[in-house]
């Protein structure tokens, strides 16, 4: 999920911004979650180490480190936090520990390295948490329990939806990509029902059956 949330330094529109995770395991996954993003290394993308580039402009950077700031308030800090603005609109990638589903930063597009990490009851309360947004483009589900990858395919409100990996990285012209709600039109991109968005329906209709006499030609 670090790939996932902060690749492309999070300006991806499939980026994972909310980390569901079930409460038995929440204490012991979340240090892992810190670790691999405190190890990920911040620089310009000319060079080869660089995992963590800039953001797209001033006024992302500010823009993302108000959502930083609200969502500290909002929850537990445990990663990152900080713009580097010495030599371009760094933001390093963050992590904001026991966000409740309601806040800020679980329900608004940041667009930025930010992951809100949420604690679910169970299995029941994590897809209502997933689905009590207005947006639905891609989600990831983790688990090898065959009945909850059932579930989340019937139940799971979003466009594109992947097990056991990341939630970003669809092919364009192989991946059909697009979302539900706020983000999209359910119609996806890179499928066949795409083509109709580029299309204008006709009705055509025609009488069966006998036809009425015709005057001579």
């Amino acid at each position: 999920m670090v790939a996932s949330a902060f690749g492309f330094q999070g300006q991806k529109c499939s980026a994972c911004s909310r980390l569901i995770v079930d409460e038995a395991i929440y204490d012991e996954f979340l240090p892992l979650v810190v670790e691999k993003t405190k190890a990920l290394r911040i620089g310009a993308p000319e060079r080869s180490d660089a995992q963590i580039g800039p953001v797209v402009s001033e006024s992302a950077m500010r823009k993302i480190k108000e959502y930083i700031d609200k969502g500290a308030s909002e929850g537990r800090l445990v990663a990152g936090g900080k713009v580097r603005a010495e030599d371009g609109y760094f933001v390093e990638p963050t992590v904001i520990a026991d966000v409740d589903p309601h806040a800020t930063i679980a329900q608004e597009e940041i667009f930025g390295p930010v992951l809100a990490v949420i604690k679910a009851k169970n299995f029941d309360d994590a897809l209502r948490i997933a689905n009590d947004t207005e947006f639905g483009l891609t989600g990831s589900v983790f688990t090898d329990n065959p009945d909850k990858i059932r579930r989340a395919q019937e139940e799971f409100f979003v466009g594109n939806l992947y097990f056991n990996r990341k939630s970003t990285g669809a092919l364009v012209g192989v991946h059909p990509f697009g979302g539900f709600n706020m983000s999209g039109t359910d119609s996806k991109a890179g499928g066949r029902d795409y083509l109709g968005l580029f299309l204008q329906a006709k009705a055509i209709s025609r009488r069966v059956g006998p036809q009425p006499p015709r005057g001579g030609d």
